[in-house]
């Protein structure tokens, strides 16, 4: 029987004689119990130790850690080690340095080391930056390494500050390296409260003459606190106890090494033990369809690429990225990517299958709508919207045909084609932007300058859906479809929704008009407050243009209009969203 990876490992972490006593490390191992997973993703250890003084750093270390370990095993098994971790680290830096810059963080910075190991097939994979550190000792030599390198700086003999941390700037300036390794290995992570005070010569010996469990990082803590630490203690000890006997394959190239299924697959046609139903959606870049899993019976929508594409090696990249991105979404309402229980043997990935319309056919179903419905269903996007932006995405083509209305009446977002992830393009290339894949007539039109708006950009899509489904009609007309160019589009004009549907009130029309301003300074910045004010009337939306009047009676005048106006308004929106 083939050998399998095995691991044995303790760990500790304590807050020491810190003072006060909040512990912003955080360590973790993770062994998958999934023989699948094992063997194909490897076992991951890591740690990491958040900057106190930037007043984050316990968030920041323990939100590392957790989303590296989460999101490494939902990564495709056609990514390498360093792929997988280059870009998942880059995400988590971007959250967390926006979320320290991110208006209501109150001055605080998410600010932390990391360093983590990925032990797969016969190769340990090492990504660090901060000053924790990664620790090899050889069962040959006996001789103990240290693997990363400290991003510190010492201003005088006891003190020194990190010149590298995650989520210390937008971009993210990653070591990664790599060991190959042998049975009776042993690694040593360390947070700065270890090996400050614990000399290497004094680590090695420990190493060297201890076996590997919860005695001895306990005796290591012990050591670091007679020797006069004061920090938080992080220590996590890992023995190789078997190896597989070949090593797993791991390139960057394997994703183009997976066969292109056919592509028109007839109903019986089985592929990976996924039996072919029927044929969902098809288009000239990829195809949809209903299959039903042999084992479980479940059933789901597999999408495949084009054949078109089988030499574009772009196209497959996008397409691979497609699966990770939509396993790292989690909501009510964005559709489910369901990782594979068996190993692919064709480039295709799984989502739930959603029985129901998509939200076109809704709105051609529903003219004149239903003011709570449509209210209803444009909270439930904006919702699925906020799961993207809060993982550092951009849906960039949200429009009617990619939402759908399942038979409970549950709204989701689905497809992954145009995703714009902030971290990914970085890695790819930071100075250039690649444009949006999108619908001409949802997308913005900054995209065509060259410019991405980020988060603005899905809300000018999601407010030309709501005013779709309140008139039927786009905000800027038919002529939209066909303009291809800035100069066309700055000869547009707004229609105010009250044309076509008069029952609209103008503190709602303005809410739309905001969200599809072509000016970005004008637009809404977050798909939450954009939705605050179709819900909830602006009172900015309620007042006309003040009379340029300087007597008192005449601005008294005015403010009491303006109030009597506001309450008017206040009765309307209360029976606007009431009808059913």
């Amino acid at each position: 029987m083939a050998e399998t990876l095995k691991l044995s490992a303790a760990s500790l972490c304590e807050t020491g004689r810190k003072q006060p006593k909040i512990n912003e490390d955080f360590a973790a191992i993770h062994i998958p119990e999934d023989p699948h997973l094992l063997r194909s993703k490897g076992i991951v250890l890591a740690v990491a130790d958040g900057v106190s003084s930037a007043g984050a750093g316990r968030e920041a270390s323990e939100q590392a850690v957790k989303r590296f370990i989460q999101e490494y095993y939902q990564t495709p098994d056609t990514w390498s080690v360093s792929h997988c971790g280059e870009n998942i680290l880059s995400t988590i830096n971007l959250r967390l340095y926006r979320r320290s810059h991110e208006y209501g963080s109150e001055g605080k910075g998410y600010l932390s080391t990391f360093s983590a190991l990925v032990i797969k097939g016969q190769t340990a994979h090492f990504f660090h930056i901060g000053d924790s550190r990664i620790y090899y000792l050889s069962e040959q030599d006996r001789v103990l390494k240290c693997l990363s390198r400290d991003h510190s700086r010492k201003v005088t003999e006891s003190q020194s500050f990190l010149t590298r941390a995650i989520g210390m700037d937008n971009h993210l300036p990653l070591d990664y390296g790599q060991q190959a390794i042998g049975k009776g290995d042993r690694f040593l992570l360390s947070s700065d409260g270890l090996h400050d005070f614990v000399a290497h010569q004094d680590l090695q010996a420990s190493l060297k003459n201890k076996p590997c469990d919860r005695s001895h990082v306990c005796a290591l803590f012990d050591q670091a606190l007679s020797n006069g630490s004061d920090d938080n203690v992080s220590v996590i000890v890992a023995d190789i106890e078997c190896l597989p006997e070949s090593p797993f394959e791991d390139s960057n190239e394997k994703s183009k090494r997976l066969p292109f299924p056919p592509d028109s697959l007839a109903k019986g046609v089985q592929l990976d033990g996924y039996i072919i139903e029927k044929e969902l959606f098809s288009s000239s870049r990829s195809q949809l369809y209903l299959v039903k899993d042999k084992e479980s019976k479940n059933r789901y929508a597999m999408k495949i690429p084009s054949r078109n594409f089988e030499d574009d090696e772009s196209y497959i990249e996008r397409f691979v990225q497609e699966e990770w991105i939509g396993q790292r979404i989690k909501s009510d309402h964005v559709v489910k990517v369901i990782r594979p229980q068996r190993q692919k043997t064709a480039l295709y990935y799984l989502m739930e299958y959603i029985e129901g319309q998509s939200l076109d056919k809704w709105i051609n179903d529903h003219q004149p709508p239903s003011p709570k419905r449509s209210i209803a269903i444009i909270e439930q996007i904006a919702k699925g919207l906020q799961a993207f932006h809060d993982n550092e995405a951009i849906h960039q083509d949200l429009k009617p045909a990619n939402v759908m209305i399942d038979i409970e009446g549950r709204v989701l977002i689905v497809d992954f084609g145009s995703v714009y992830v902030a971290g990914l393009a970085e890695l790819r290339c930071p100075d250039i932007f690649e444009a949006a894949l999108g619908t001409a007539s949802y997308s913005d039109p900054i995209y065509l300058l060259g410019r991405n708006p980020g988060i603005a950009g899905d809300v000018y899509s999601l407010a030309t859906i709501a005013y779709e489904m309140f008139t039927g009609q786009l905000p800027y007309g038919p002529a939209v479809d066909e303009y291809t160019s800035a100069a066309q589009y700055h000869r547009l004009s707004y229609i105010p929704a009250s044309e076509h549907n008069p029952v609209i009130p103008i503190w709602f029309d303005r809410a739309l008009r905001r969200g599809v301003e072509f000016d970005l300074e004008d637009r809404y910045r977050t798909v939450s407050d954009f939705y605050q004010d179709l819900r909830n009337p602006n009172p900015d939306f309620l007042r006309e243009d003040p009379p340029s009047q300087s007597n008192s009676s005449g601005l008294l005048f005015w403010k009491l209009l303006s109030g009597f106006w506001f309450g008017v308004f206040v009765l309307l929106l209360y029976l606007f969203t009431q009808v059913s």
